[in-house]
């Protein structure tokens, strides 16, 4: 009997080879081929007569057919098969490349579906070129004559090979239970989960696709947000030390800063030290434009903290951000005797002290002798360091920076009490995110905006150049340089690649070095090179021993070099809004005019595609980072905003989307009053043990 958990290799048609290219799918039984869906669908529903094809262009065609053969293409050692085929309309040709086993498969005399595209041959006149084909045995085709779904496959498993192991799981959907209660269904107009689960595969029409689709987001977006509630239920009902305000010394530091507080500064730095003083552990996300002060207001937070005797420690998502910020706040903190410490995979430091060892440092830190521990993701229990946790003896405030980074179950985990106390947990991102994605992402969190810039920040001028502009932007560059700045110049890749026709670093580089600046010192920076190398190199740049760095986006997060006047971005095309927009802060942190050139396109004079021009030019209009997010949700659509690959987040998603902004508000909803009175959960056993079955799969116990 077929069940969820019956593995694919007791399907019809399934040996080790395909066996091994499903597991790389992370198909391993019946239930996982059930729920993995189609990602686009070809419309072939349309059934034509040849003459109607001829003029459609496309759908499907039912023909005899009436010749088949293979023979070798005299100019590439390709195979080709060439058919003819009639109906009462009319007759056509038919070819198919390297396909020599379809002659044995197909036979004249044969009635058959074909679905495709015409081509024309100026040689041959109007064929059909490369097929879908199905032989009419079947009342209802899956590969042609309908609404075809495409899967996301390997090279080495056909789309006809996953449609036929799928078709054989649909049994499964009509015994599987369905655990949203009716209610739900009835009051957002849902399918039932059956249904779904069948026309997402294989629909009947269009209309009924778009229902088992929105159905089946439903549930995805659902139980994260349900997810999300837990985690803020289980924080809120943890015991926080409470941090009372120095009122005075805060005062006292935020005068001796070399610049003025922003009103948001101060409203965000506001609602952060009124949350320390709770007994519930503050759980809030700080957002920040790029250069908007994020560091500073995080720092009155750990100020308060260790003012008052505790512990705080700071997380940065790479080595050279957390080395950043270490050398940033003991600045700040130059003035009081507190010990902060640096801890990486490559450096140990303290302040105030030479060398130390790793050892010595984490028994420092348990017996409360360190103040402030700032780091990359050693902080968080990992199989990397054996699951340890660095201990504390009184640890009070959590930091996570960048926190689009993270995911839920790092966050949780970093907060996770090892004594009576949870800490307070503040993350910070200078990532834009829209507020329905934010829903999502970040239910757990309380969420905090620093919406303006410091004083005397001038807005970065952002031009779309062409390759015959590239010259001008070169001697640009050089002027700026000879004012005594520096320059940025970013690509997509690390090695020459021919398949995608776009710059890589290491050819920019011997370019730039060789041709265009042979007179200036040049960087480059991407993520093979090893730590200290790209230490050294951010180091040489920040302190202007180089004048034009040429990198991947290993600069994207968290470089400060406020010299920088000038950031060319190649290949511009290749890079989502958000990242574009992180690059170009990258620039414009000091009270010099910045420049950025997005530059799009391979070829001269290539002109660079409408619907790119479009994107690159919301980048130049947004007023800000939140506007821009926006943008990037309307005009990517169901597209990934951010590539989102953090834990816990990215394998929840297998069809809704970020986008889907109506969906997150229903499903917000829903969980939101699910957990404000728990017993209602109660009425809903099977909607309780959903829950409980997704919570365990995230390893939030």
């Amino acid at each position: 009997m077929l069940t969820p958990q019956t593995p694919i290799t007791e399907l019809t048609r399934v040996g080790r080879a395909i066996a091994r290219q499903m597991e790389k799918l992370g198909i391993k039984t019946a239930g996982d081929l059930l729920t993995y869906y189609p990602f686009r669908y070809d419309d072939y529903s349309a059934i034509f007569d040849v003459k109607e094809l001829k003029t459609k262009k496309s759908g499907t065609i039912k023909v005899k057919i009436n010749l088949i053969a293979n023979h070798r293409s005299p100019r590439k050692k390709i195979t080709i098969t060439e058919a003819i085929v009639s109906d009462k309309s009319d007759s056509l040709k038919v070819i198919w490349f390297n396909q020599a086993f379809l002659t044995k498969i197909l036979k004249p005399g044969q009635m058959v579906y074909l679905a495709g595209k015409i081509d024309y041959d100026e040689y041959y006149g109007l064929q059909l070129t490369n097929p879908s084909y199905e032989i009419c045995r079947e009342k209802d085709p899956i590969h042609t004559g309908r609404l075809v779904p495409i899967y996301s496959s390997t090279a080495r498993l056909s789309q006809k090979q996953i449609r036929f192991l799928i078709r054989q799981t649909l049994p499964l959907a009509q015994t599987t239970e369905d655990w949203l209660p009716r209610d739900i269904r009835t009051r957002y107009e849902l399918t039932s989960l059956s249904f779904a689960l069948e026309q997402i595969h294989f629909p009947q029409n269009q209309k009924w696709m778009e229902k088992a689709s929105r159905r089946l987001k439903f549930d995805e977006l659902f139980l994260i947000q349900t997810r999300n509630q837990l985690v803020r239920k289980k924080i809120r009902e943890r015991r926080a030390k409470s941090v009372s305000l120095k009122t005075e010394k805060i005062k006292k530091f935020t005068q001796s800063l070399p610049f003025k507080l922003t009103d948001s500064q101060r409203k965000t730095a506001w609602e952060i030290v009124k949350d320390l003083g709770k007994e519930i552990p503050m759980n809030r996300l700080l957002e920040g434009d790029v250069g908007s002060g994020k560091t500073v207001v995080g720092a009155i937070a750990i100020l308060d903290v260790l003012l008052n005797g505790h512990q705080a420690t700071y997380m940065a998502p790479t080595e050279i951000l957390a080395e950043q910020q270490f050398k940033n706040i003991s600045e700040l903190f130059q003035k009081y005797p507190f010990k902060i410490a640096l801890l990486t995979r490559e450096k140990i430091k303290i302040t105030g002290q030479g060398k130390i060892t790793k050892q010595k440092l984490l028994k420092m830190s348990a017996d409360g002798e360190i103040d402030l521990i700032i780091g990359t993701h050693s902080l968080i229990p990992s199989p990397r360091n054996n699951g340890r946790k660095i201990e504390f003896k009184d640890l009070v405030l959590a930091i996570a920076d960048e926190q689009h980074r993270f995911g839920v179950n790092q966050r949780e985990s970093l907060t996770r009490p090892s004594s009576d106390y949870s800490p307070h947990f503040l993350s910070m991102t200078a990532t834009p995110i829209p507020r329905s994605v934010a829903l999502a992402l970040y239910g757990d969190l309380d969420i905090s905006i620093i919406s303006q810039m410091p004083t005397g920040r001038k807005p970065v001028i952002t031009r779309i150049i062409s390759q015959k502009e590239m010259k001008d932007v070169y001697e640009f560059t050089r002027q700026e340089i000879k004012k005594g700045r520096q320059a940025f110049i970013t690509c997509p890749l690390i090695d020459p690649s021919d398949k995608l026709g776009v710059k890589s670093v290491k050819e920019e580089y011997k370019k730039i070095s060789e041709d265009i600046f042979s007179d200036l010192k040049i960087g480059l920076l991407h993520g093979k090179l090893k730590a200290e190398q790209k230490e050294k190199i951010m180091r040489d740049f920040s302190e202007n021993k180089i004048n034009v760095l040429i990198s991947t986006t290993v600069v994207e997060v968290g470089i400060d070099v406020p010299n920088a006047s000038v950031m060319i971005i190649e290949g511009a095309e290749r890079f989502g809004l958000a990242q574009l927009y992180q690059l170009r802060g990258r620039i414009g942190r000091s009270s010099y005019q910045s420049y950025c050139f997005l530059f799009s396109g391979n070829e001269k004079d290539h002109p660079v595609p409408e619907k790119t021009r479009k994107r690159l030019q919301a980048l130049i209009q947004a007023k800000n980072g939140f506007e821009l997010a926006e943008k990037d949700l309307e005009l990517r659509g169901p597209g990934e905003i951010f590539g989102m690959e953090q834990s816990g987040f990215s394998n929840d998603l297998k069809i809704a989307r970020l986008s889907d902004v109506e969906i997150i508000k229903e499903t917000g909803e829903i969980a939101k009053s699910l957990f404000k009175n728990i017993s209602e959960l109660k009425k809903y056993p099977l909607l309780e043990k959903k829950i409980n079955e997704s919570i365990q799969t995230t390893h939030l116990e």
